[in-house]
């Protein structure tokens, strides 16, 4: 695939939009956009992997957020999902170091939704999941630059 011209028209820019919607719950590739503009030298890797990590962290949490909403609008009621029990019991284990694993496809959007379902404070919670998905985009941005 040829990203020169999205590249062009939407640098870093382009880079948290794909970077924030994935960790809102919606599917899509900021690995890929990252990777795309580290190739393309254009921009720093640094810039390229702090913006990545800046609006995915900020999607991550959005979940938490609405795990908090969800869980004051709806007192004494537990989440149904498999997957977001399976964070509940995580999260309950380890604490917020746990969110370290934010990144993943799959089990990283429970733990930021449980996360937010047990109040967790927003400072530790922000620390876990910046680092998590700062050094995979590190990670990918090494590899491409």
């Amino acid at each position: 695939m040829d990203y020169s011209g999205w590249i062009e028209a939407w640098g870093l820019w382009g880079l948290f939009a794909t970077s924030l919607l994935p960790a809102t719950l919606l599917p899509g590739g900021s690995e890929l956009a990252a990777a795309a503009l580290a190739i393309d030298g254009t921009h720093p890797p640094a810039a390229i992997v702090a913006v990545a990590t800046f609006g995915n962290t900020l999607g991550g949490l959005t979940s938490v957020a609405l795990g908090r909403l969800v869980a004051w609008r709806f007192p004494g009621t537990y989440p149904e999902r498999p997957e977001t029990l399976r964070a509940l019991v995580r999260l309950r284990r380890w604490g917020s170091p746990a969110l370290l694993f934010a990144w993943l496809p799959v089990i990283g959007d429970p733990l930021c939704v449980a996360a937010g379902w047990l109040r967790q404070g927003w400072l530790p919670v922000t620390l876990f999941i910046a680092l998590g998905k700062g050094a995979r985009y590190a990670i990918v941005v090494g590899v491409f630059a």
